[in-house]
């Protein structure tokens, strides 16, 4: 399962979109450095399906930061890999600051989740293991805490497949295809789902990949020469909002995705 993965609590991420004769021409490049990421479905191109709900305010004030491009902004979503009642899910705070990523996370029960979207917690019972988090308790609460001061709730599903390739023996070096790009609603008080149908946002044109370079110190000399030699051309790319946009939701006014797939 992708959430062993050990998180990593502050890096760098450089976006990219690209098609897919590029994206196969990054792939033979990285792969003399990286190798692929090991939950990946060798009869799905070697990915996994990643699905977060995020967490806005009728407002939409965490969208709008974004939009706005501040440049200190997170966002609040809760992750997940699965259907399976008994696995976990992530409460993680997703922070900019200026260039770097932070991020906090708390690895919690689905039945956690649903008290969590009830209103309830932060409650320590929740908590499943630590999975690399030095404080899964202080993320708890920090995610409790800014949700209550926001008056945050569900606010849509954003999920994608992706195909990660890692630095061996660690995770400080990755490169991840993120493509098949859906948002879709929340039904409220009902359990995570993977979403199965919803708006498909338009990412330049439907067969477009999102190339990410993520690295915790310094840029990687051949990273550098990867972006020279195929001409990448780094830009924003905001899954969040590019789903809120494909939905037509506005601030105050929250609807059903109609749109099928």
């Amino acid at each position: 399962m992708p959430s062993r993965h050990t998180l990593q609590s502050s890096r760098f991420e450089l976006k990219y979109i690209v098609d897919e004769r590029c994206a196969t021409g990054v792939r033979d490049f990285v792969r003399s450095y990286l190798e692929p990421d090991e939950f990946g479905d060798p009869n799905q191109g070697n990915s996994y399906r990643i699905s977060s709900l995020y967490l806005d305010n009728p407002g939409l004030s965490l969208y709008r930061q974004t939009v706005a491009g501040e440049k200190n902004r997170f966002k609040l979503r809760i992750r997940f890999y699965d259907n399976d009642p008994n696995g976990p899910a992530f409460l993680e705070i997703k922070r900019r600051v200026t260039d770097v990523i932070l991020k906090e996370r708390a690895m919690v029960t689905r039945q956690g989740v649903l008290g969590f979207l009830g209103g309830k917690g932060p409650d320590e019972s929740w908590l499943m293991e630590s999975n690399g988090s030095a404080k899964p308790g202080a993320a708890l609460q920090a995610f409790s805490n800014l949700r209550d001061s926001l008056g945050a709730g569900p606010s849509i599903y954003v999920s994608y497949r992706r195909e990660a390739y890692v630095s061996p023996g660690s995770n400080s070096v990755r490169v991840t295809f993120d493509r098949q790009l859906l948002s879709g609603t929340y039904e409220r008080g009902a359990k995570l789902m993977l979403p199965t149908r919803g708006a498909r946002p338009k990412i330049g044109n439907r067969d477009k990949v999102i190339l990410e370079l993520k690295f915790t110190d310094r840029f990687p000399e051949w990273m550098r020469e990867l972006t020279h030699v195929f001409d990448l051309q780094r830009t924003s790319v905001p899954k969040y909002v590019l789903c809120i946009n494909a939905t037509g939701i506005k601030p105050g006014h929250r609807r059903e995705v109609h749109a099928a797939i």
